[in-house]
């Protein structure tokens, strides 16, 4: 089997190692000229953890660590208002296995490439998508060159349905002073239609705005002006959900963000799930079987647990939240044991 990957993000690199331990070529195209190095903390836990146990990754993940200490509120003057301190093994604000989307990637990416018949092509868009019926799906590429694969997957537009949430996430690296502790201040105030404008326009337009909004913040506000200049992996993006009518036609299939973006804080733990399910689908296929029958199957296996992903992840992470804070008030014991990241999602057990 040849398959063809479009985005070198979560999902494309994670299906890409999960197939080319089963014998097929894989090829990730990716429009960046290298890895993106942005994007924001990551949190890997529950049944998406199992994924990267598999991979045999964990070392790696636990060196990648942000070493986060855990959230903290503090007034205009830096005096704290509240503090969540990380507890490894239980739930609380930060976790043992937080990690930056771009070292995730990489990571991700670079174990892919240890395995034969693995490559990148980077600098490349997809431009047409000539045939998916019969034998083959033909894909022209931005080099001008058609090639055939057996499988496709690739991102349309196609039946989806774009959900704002109406929230804007900005994240950036910057210089570490030696009066900074480990706790960092949140800002997240938006202004709907200001910050919509933003996130589809240049990084100028994009700071200025975030000067506005935050100039009366105090704190060290003018700092984290200064130097969100200066940030190499500054990034503004939207929040939203995404929901596809259906994730598969013929030989092409959708998976990650593309076909089931959920809200911040689940995203790439199902990425790492849909690439892991997906593969484990196309592995039962004889050789030359058309690839149809996995992909309707790994959506019937895995849909019922992304829309109730889709539809708890706000709810589920607040109540986590408050109820870590009431469990820290009360001393309840029961509820940190019953809320272990190392456990798997009960609705979805990873498959064998």
């Amino acid at each position: 089997m040849r398959a063809l990957i479009s985005g070198a993000g979560v999902a494309g690199p994670t299906l890409a190692w999960f197939l080319a331990k089963t014998g097929p070529h894989v090829t990730i195209v990716e429009k960046s000229h290298s890895l993106l190095p942005i994007g924001q903390n990551i949190d890997v836990n529950g049944t998406a953890l199992s994924v990267i146990k598999k991979m045999g990754l964990m070392d790696e993940l636990r060196r990648l660590n942000t070493t986060e200490k855990g959230t903290q509120f503090v007034d205009t003057n830096g005096r704290q208002l509240a503090s969540f301190p990380l507890k490894e093994g239980s739930v609380s604000a930060t976790s043992e296995y937080k990690i930056l989307r771009r070292d995730l990637v990489k990571m991700l990416a670079e174990a892919s490439l240890k395995l034969p018949h693995v490559e990148y092509m980077f600098n490349t868009t997809i431009e047409k998508v000539h045939s998916s019926d019969g034998d083959a799906v033909k894909v022209e590429l931005s080099n001008g060159e058609v090639y055939e694969y057996d499988l496709f997957q690739y991102f349309s537009s196609e039946d989806v349905t774009v959900i704002d949430k109406n929230m804007y996430a900005v994240y950036g690296n910057i210089t570490r002073l030696s009066g900074d502790n480990d706790i960092r201040m949140p800002c997240n105030d938006a202004q709907k239609k200001a910050w919509d404008i933003a996130a589809r326009s240049d990084r100028q337009t994009q700071h200025a705005l975030i000067r506005s909004e935050f100039a009366d913040a105090d704190w060290q506000a003018q700092r984290l002006f200064d130097m969100m200049d200066q940030s190499p992996d500054f990034y503004f993006k939207a929040i939203q959900q995404i929901k596809m009518s259906k994730w598969s036609n013929g030989r092409v299939v959708c998976i990650g963000d593309a076909a089931y973006a959920p809200t911040p804080l689940t995203g790439a733990s199902l990425a790492l799930l849909g690439a892991y399910v997906l593969a484990g689908e196309l592995s039962k296929l004889n050789p030359g079987e058309n690839p149809a029958s996995a992909l309707k199957a790994y959506e019937t296996n895995f849909r019922p647990f992304v829309e109730e992903t889709q539809w708890t992840a706000w709810q589920r992470q607040l109540f986590r939240a408050a109820m870590w804070v009431i469990s820290k008030i009360v001393a309840v014991p029961w509820f940190a044991s019953r809320h272990d990241e190392n456990k798997e999602d009960a609705n979805f057990p990873l498959p064998q």
